[in-house]
C-alpha cells in the first residue's frame, strides 16, 4: 500500500496566520515525504520512460551477441593483407542477419555488411573505402591488423554486468539499453497520483463562447501540464462551481483516486470562496504567506490525502506550484533538482516590503539579446509586471526572479537569484 499521511501526530498542519514561504514549503514537504514510498510494478520497457528503477538491472546477455563487422567491407585474415596491394578472390557475401558461418577460406575475402557476423577464420574487416573490386575479386590497398573493425561480443556489457542502477529515472538513452539486451518489461516505482480541481462560476472551457463576466479556465490545464512536466501522472482535471456540495463530490472522488490533490480559486477573503468554506471545517489551514503573488494559500489533508490549495488568479497558480510542491515532486519522481542562479538584473525593480516577491524573467547575454536559456547566463530582464492576472506575459519568462521580503528596491546590475521554470 501507499504511504499516506495522516490527519494526527506530527503530519497534521497547525494553524498560523501568516508565515514566511520557506516555512510554508517545509510544511508542504514534510507532509509529502510520505510519498517517497511507492508500490512497484512491471511496465513495458517503451512505457517505462520517466520511470524510476525499482531494481537493479543486469545485462542478461552479452553486447554484442556475437562478432559482427562494425564496417561495410571485407572480412579477410590479417595474415592475406600485410603486404599491398593484394588481389583476393571473393568467397562470398554476408548479410546483417545472415544465420550462416561459413569459414572463410585462407588467401579469400569475404563482403560484409556492417552488423554482419564475422566469418570464422577471419579476425580483422578492411572497409570498402580500402578496396576495389569487379564482383569476382577484391583488390585491397590498404593492409590492416588483427581485431581491426571487428566488435567482439560482450566488448559492451557481459551477461550478468550491472545496466542500471536502482533508483534510476529512465531517460531515452536507458530504454534504448534495455531494449538493446531483449528486455521486455522492467520494474519501476509507481508515479505519485494527482487531482485536479479548479473553482469558480466564472471559469469556460476553451472552445466555448465567452458571456458577460465569464474567463477561460487555464488553470486546470496548466496545473496538470506542470505535474506532467515534473514526474507526476494526473488522474483526473476537473471543475467546481462555487456550490459546495459540487465541490464536496469532486474532492471526494479525488482523494479516492489521488495520493495528492491540487485546488486552485477560493481561498481568500472573499463571498464565495467555496475551498475555504468546505476544507475549513475539515481541519483545513487557510492564511496568508509572505510572497508575492501567491499569498491566500490552503493546506488540507484530507482521508490521508494531502490537498494543497492555491489561490485562482493563473500566475499565483502558477507560481505558487513552482515555489512549494515542484522542489519537493521533482525529487520524489527521482528528477534532477531546480537550477537556480545568481545574476546581475537589467531592469531597476521596486519590491512591497515584508512580501518575497517572484518576478517573472528572462535570461540574456550581453551580446545576445535574445531569449534564451545558457547554461551561465549574464543578466535577467523583468518580462512583465507584477501582477496576477498577467498569463500571457509569464508565456516570456524562463525563469522567477526571487526578491527577498526584507528588499524593497534593486538597482540595474544588483545580483539576484533566479529559479528555471
Amino acid at each position: 500500500m501507499t504511504s499516506r499521511p495522516t490527519t494526527s501526530g506530527g503530519h497534521r498542519p497547525s494553524r498560523a496566520a501568516a508565515r514566511s514561504a520557506d516555512a510554508y514549503r517545509d510544511t508542504i514537504e514534510a507532509l509529502l515525504r510520505p510519498l517517497a514510498t511507492r508500490p512497484v510494478e512491471s511496465v513495458a520497457v517503451p512505457a517505462a520512460l520517466g520511470r524510476r528503477l525499482a531494481e537493479d538491472i543486469h545485462a542478461p546477455v552479452d553486447l554484442p551477441v556475437f562478432r559482427n563487422s562494425a564496417m561495410d567491407g571485407y572480412a579477410v585474415r590479417a595474415e592475406s593483407v600485410v603486404l599491398t596491394p593484394v588481389t583476393l578472390p571473393l568467397a562470398g557475401v554476408v548479410a546483417a542477419g545472415a544465420a550462416g558461418q561459413t569459414p572463410l577460406p585462407p588467401g579469400t575475402a569475404m563482403k560484409v555488411m556492417t552488423g554482419a557476423p564475422i566469418p570464422p577464420g577471419a579476425d580483422c574487416v578492411v572497409p570498402v573505402e580500402d578496396v576495389h573490386s569487379d564482383g569476382a575479386t577484391v583488390t585491397v590497398e590498404r593492409g590492416r591488423t588483427a581485431g581491426e573493425f571487428v566488435r567482439e561480443p560482450g566488448t559492451d556489457v557481459r551477461t550478468g554486468e550491472l545496466l542500471a542502477r536502482a533508483g534510476t529515472t529512465l531517460a531515452p538513452r536507458h530504454i534504448a539499453a534495455l531494449a538493446a539486451v531483449g528486455l521486455a518489461t522492467v520494474p519501476v516505482f509507481q508515479p505519485i497520483r494527482a487531482a485536479v480541481i479548479t473553482t469558480g462560476d466564472e471559469l469556460v472551457s476553451a472552445g466555448t463562447p465567452l458571456r458577460p463576466g465569464q474567463i477561460y479556465n487555464s488553470n486546470g490545464i496548466a496545473l496538470a501540464a506542470a505535474l506532467t512536466a515534473n514526474g507526476v501522472t494526473v488522474v483526473s482535471v476537473e471543475h467546481s462551481t462555487d456550490d459546495p456540495a459540487r465541490f464536496r463530490a469532486l474532492l471526494s472522488a479525488a482523494t479516492e483516486s489521488a495520493d495528492i490533490v491540487f485546488t486552485s480559486g477560493g481561498v481568500s477573503k472573499g463571498d464565495f470562496e467555496v475551498v475555504k468554506d468546505v476544507l475549513g471545517p475539515m481541519g483545513g489551514e487557510f492564511g496568508s504567506v509572505a510572497m508575492q503573488p501567491g499569498g491566500p494559500q490552503g493546506l488540507t489533508v484530507v482521508d490521508g490525502v494531502p490537498v494543497l490549495s492555491f489561490p485562482g488568479n493563473p500566475v499565483s497558480t502558477m507560481v505558487s506550484f513552482e515555489v512549494f510542491a515542484r522542489p519537493i515532486l521533482r525529487r520524489l519522481a527521482g528528477l534532477p533538482e531546480v537550477e537556480v542562479y545568481q545574476v546581475p538584473l537589467r531592469n531597476a525593480v521596486r519590491s512591497p516590503e515584508g512580501r518575497r516577491q517572484f518576478l517573472r524573467g528572462r535570461l540574456v547575454h550581453d551580446d545576445d539579446a535574445a531569449p534564451g536559456l545558457h547554461r551561465n547566463p549574464e543578466a535577467v530582464e523583468v518580462v512583465s509586471g507584477p501582477g496576477s492576472h498577467l498569463i500571457a506575459g509569464m508565456a516570456w519568462a524562463d525563469v522567477l526572479i526571487d526578491v527577498p521580503a526584507a528588499v524593497t528596491a534593486l538597482p540595474v546590475g544588483a545580483p539576484v537569484r533566479v529559479w528555471l521554470l
